[in-house]
This record gives structure tokens, sequence and C-alpha cells, in this order.
């Protein structure tokens, strides 16, 4: 199966309190948010579809730091883009806006955070289109 790095972006339609695993609980304000990640195993961007699944309420593990965005009542799917067969998580997270959340996503590499926060959903995808293009 085939994987690469991809940006989730997920709409959250009211200020939330979201308890971030080991990152505690972080208040976010209605808008959009865009999580980029890796899916580099074996099992390649199946790990988009858990995300799908958690967001849809299908599956109520979290695991990941974006579990627990995206499991939120809230929270909302809105698209998601994928660049196969490239490394390019950071790259991707670096070139979106500074993250509401230190270290979101960032537990593994010296990046500030891989979620970035936007006003609108539109402006969300706007910049991941660029990020994922001009990397």
């Amino acid at each position: 199966m085939t994987g690469g790095t991809y940006t989730i972006v997920y709409r959250l339609s009211a200020p939330a309190t979201v308890a971030v695993g080991a990152l505690g609980e972080h208040r976010l304000p209605a808008g959009a948010y865009a999580y980029t990640g890796s899916a580099l195993g074996s099992g390649g961007f199946s790990r988009v579809d858990r995300h799908e699944r958690v967001a849809a309420g299908e599956h109520d593990v979290r695991h990941w730091h974006v579990d627990h965005l995206g499991g939120h009542p809230a929270t909302e799917l809105h698209a998601v883009r994928r660049l196969p067969d490239r490394d390019a998580e950071c790259a991707v997270a670096r070139a979106l806006v500074d993250g509401p959340v230190a270290g979101f996503g960032a537990s593994d590499c010296d990046c500030d955070s891989h979620l970035a926060g936007y006003p609108d959903a539109e402006r969300a995808v706007a910049a991941v289109e660029r990020a994922h293009d001009e990397v």
C-alpha cells in the first residue's frame, strides 16, 4: 500500500477545550485546523482512513495527538491532501502558519507543531494545497 505525507483539514464549529494527551487541555477557537502527518510504514495511507473513522465517531481509541482533535464532537473532517511516496511531513508543516498547540504532532521531530490554525476551512485548504505543491 502506498504511503507518504498527508494533511487533514478539520473544521471546528464552535470554540472547544480539547484534551491532547500529555500536552494537556487546550482551548481552541472555532475555525479550521490543518494537521500534517506521515504514513510511511507498511500500512501506508491506511493511517488516514483511521483518522477518518475517528472523526466519524466509528473509532474511539485516541492514540495520536490528532485523534483528540479529530474525535472531538465539535470537529468535522473537511478535506485530506496526500503526497504519495514523499517524506515531506516537516517541510509541509513548516510551510503552514504557526500552530496553536506547541508540540502537537511533533513529538518525534524538532518542529514547533504539526497543527496549523486558520479562520476558515477555505483558507486552510488553500494553504495546504500551496504547501503540498511547493515541497
